[in-house]
């Protein structure tokens, strides 16, 4: 009896755990048995490895082979265990030396001509054997995600035999063309483009600076998509290990990884998309738009025209930034800590609150239209902001630009700066106790936040988002205490959707 070990990983969510492919060669009626809960394409791997070691010359044994994937309670799926299985195979065999085993990971599809084929979503297990300390064997057709990573934790291969050669010493494995991260937020559209909307244009630095939520009220041609496409711009560029989150998480959606890019992502997924799509799931369960959209902006268009349930499957990752979907024979996690920025109409026509034209929708019709958002998620969106209609401006020429993206980056960087310094994060991520510690607001400013909290009847959940707000319009002043006027433009950027129900006009004309 013969036994080799080889080490590669399986895929589980945004993880990698390791797999131990145990590969014993005994006496008994010639035999390949893959066991180990493994799925349809891994069992199919016992007929690719055994025409890959033919043809690559090896002679494949005449006896009882069994290959073990563990751990056992793990499910494995794909093709990307047919390298390890023949690796471990040939080491047991004795046609491979086996010292080097223990140093290596090895990850691919094996054709039955011994080619190494791509698999996908193989950035979070490069990552993970990176952190093992242990170098990573996988098809050269994988380059694009392994040149995020150090060259020299990865070998890159064409063949079953170029492997063999590696591991017997008579060649060396090429490492993959490293790509530096990029940030490509110069090629986002820039803030400049925006001509007037002052409030809204000060709500989105504000929600910029602070990590907030946000939603835009207003009737179409107000400029709402044109803003929340300038977001991106205006936050700080991504570290290496966020830039490196986002694109495994792409990489698990089957989107190509062509580079690390530093700028924050920017998703908006088209109002028909079912809730397995914004949250992840199906039958391979892959991340969904909240988790496409981590360290970035998540951008819901024509709000209430999304399905009920896609929406209310928001409220627990607002709150917690991660997602776990539970299936019946797995439970995966995914982060999900997105910036959600959201855009709606006031009324189904659209024209409430517009001078130029007449609203025709009746009170039922705006209270229906308007009842399709849940107070429980309008709770967790920190900014309500109304954009009435302007004039348009006959000649740009004559008008000088609003500030640019770049601008507003510098004062948003710098708020960003002593929040990290001061609790670790944004404002907008500061839990109860935090809202204690940082956000104590002087004397008049604690008045007037009870005035208001009487009269508009918000909870205390909506007092402390009203105070995360502040800080973050105190952070922007460069001011260390939370005076009554930061506390009232946190009001007045609350309250762009009126409380009460029994209002026909979903919103004022002014939106404050």
């Amino acid at each position: 009896m013969a036994l080799a070990t080889v080490i590669t990983r399986a895929q589980s969510g945004l993880d990698a755990p390791e797999v131990s492919v145990e590969v014993e060669v005994a006496g008994g009626l010639p035999a390949l048995t893959v066991v180990g809960l493994v799925e349809t394409a891994v069992k199919e791997s016992r007929e690719r490895v055994r025409a890959a070691i033919r043809a690559a010359g090896f002679e494949f044994p005449s006896a009882r082979v069994t290959v073990n994937l563990g751990p056992a309670n793990l499910p494995k799926a794909g093709s990307r265990f047919d390298l390890a299985i023949a690796v471990g195979l040939l080491a047991a065999t004795r046609q491979l030396p086996a010292e080097l085993l223990a140093d290596h990971e090895f990850l691919g599809e094996l054709s039955l001509s011994g080619q190494l084929r791509p698999v996908p979503a193989l950035l979070p297990a490069l990552i993970a054997a990176q952190q093992a300390g242990r170098r990573c064997v996988l098809p050269a057709a994988c380059e694009g995600e392994a040149g995020l990573l150090p060259a020299a934790s990865i070998g890159l291969a064409d063949h079953l035999l170029d492997v063999a050669r590696y591991l017997r010493g008579d060649a060396e494995l090429r490492g993959p063309k490293v790509r530096p991260a990029v940030d490509s937020r110069a090629d986002l559209p820039d803030l400049a483009d925006v001509r007037g909307q002052h409030l809204a244009r000060r709500a989105l630095e504000i929600a910029a600076a602070g990590g907030h939520h946000l939603l835009f009220i207003g009737p179409p041609g107000t400029g709402k998509s044109m803003l929340a496409r300038r977001l991106p711009g205006l936050l700080p560029v991504l570290d290496d290990r966020a830039a490196l989150e986002t694109a495994a998480l792409g990489s698990l959606a089957g989107r190509p990884v062509t580079g690390l890019s530093r700028s924050p992502p920017f998703c908006a997924p088209h109002h028909t998309a079912t809730a397995v799509a914004m949250v992840g799931g199906g039958q391979a369960t892959r991340p969904g738009e909240i988790s496409l959209a981590h360290h970035g902006v998540l951008f819901l268009d024509e709000l209430p025209e999304f399905p009920r349930g896609a929406l209310e499957a928001l409220r627990e990752p607002l709150e917690t930034g991660a997602i776990t979907i539970c299936r019946a024979r797995r439970t995966v996690h995914y982060p999900a800590r997105f910036q959600l920025l959201a855009a709606m109409n006031p009324c189904p026509c659209g024209f409430a609150g517009d001078p130029r034209r007449e609203c025709r929708c009746s009170p039922q019709q705006a209270q229906r239209y308007r009842g399709r958002i849940s107070g429980p998620l309008l709770d967790r969106l920190d900014l309500h902001v109304g954009l009435s209609w302007e004039p348009p401006l006959p000649n740009l020429d004559e008008h000088p630009a609003g500030e640019s993206s770049g601008a507003v980056r510098v004062r948003v960087a710098a708020a960003r700066q002593r929040q990290q310094a001061r609790a670790g994060g944004p404002n907008a991520r500061l839990g109860r106790a935090g809202v204690r510690e940082f956000c104590q607001p002087k004397a008049p400013a604690r008045r007037l936040l009870a005035e208001a909290a009487e009269r508009l009847c918000l909870s205390a959940r909506a007092c402390d988002r009203v105070l995360r707000v502040a800080r973050t319009i105190a952070d922007l002043a460069a001011q260390e205490r939370i005076d009554r006027v930061h506390v009232g433009e946190a009001l007045s950027l609350h309250q762009g959707w009126p409380r009460d129900a029994a209002n026909s006009v979903p919103m004022p004309a002014t939106g404050t």
